[in-house]
């Protein structure tokens, strides 16, 4: 089963960028379609960003279109969020996660639909 470990969290203002990374080990990402998330103290944790198994198909939050870019390079087993133009209420801990996907286009916006997370790492965006 894979694990996940997420980094390149941090504080920064607002208006500035981050990028996540998810490292995968013990298997390949290149067997899931894989999905960032968030949580918010005192809220649900809510979907962010999606990328299929194959073909690069992606979708995203309809609050977060243009500024948060889902990648993954399946060479390096790593999925990246790319984030820009921060905001405050973009503060959150940021999970990834993993599912079992055949080949193909699909990708994954709920919870229930991962098998696999990572532990967090914060983002916190400062006005």
């Amino acid at each position: 089963q894979v694990q996940l470990v997420e980094s390149g969290g941090g504080l920064v203002q607002a208006g500035g960028s981050l990028r996540l990374s998810c490292a995968a080990s013990r298997s390949a990402i290149s067997r899931y379609a894989m999905g960032w998330f968030r949580q918010a103290p005192g809220k649900e944790r809510e979907f962010v960003a999606a990328i299929s198994r194959s073909y690069g198909s992606t979708y995203y939050a309809n609050s977060l279109k243009g500024r948060f870019t889902i990648s993954r390079d399946n060479a390096e087993n790593t999925v990246y969020l790319q984030m820009n133009s921060l905001k405050p209420e973009d503060t959150a801990v940021y999970y990834c996660a993993a599912k079992p996907s055949p080949v193909g286009s699909r990708y994954y916006t709920g919870r229930n639909d991962y098998d696999y997370w990572g532990q967090g790492t914060q983002v916190t965006v400062s006005s």
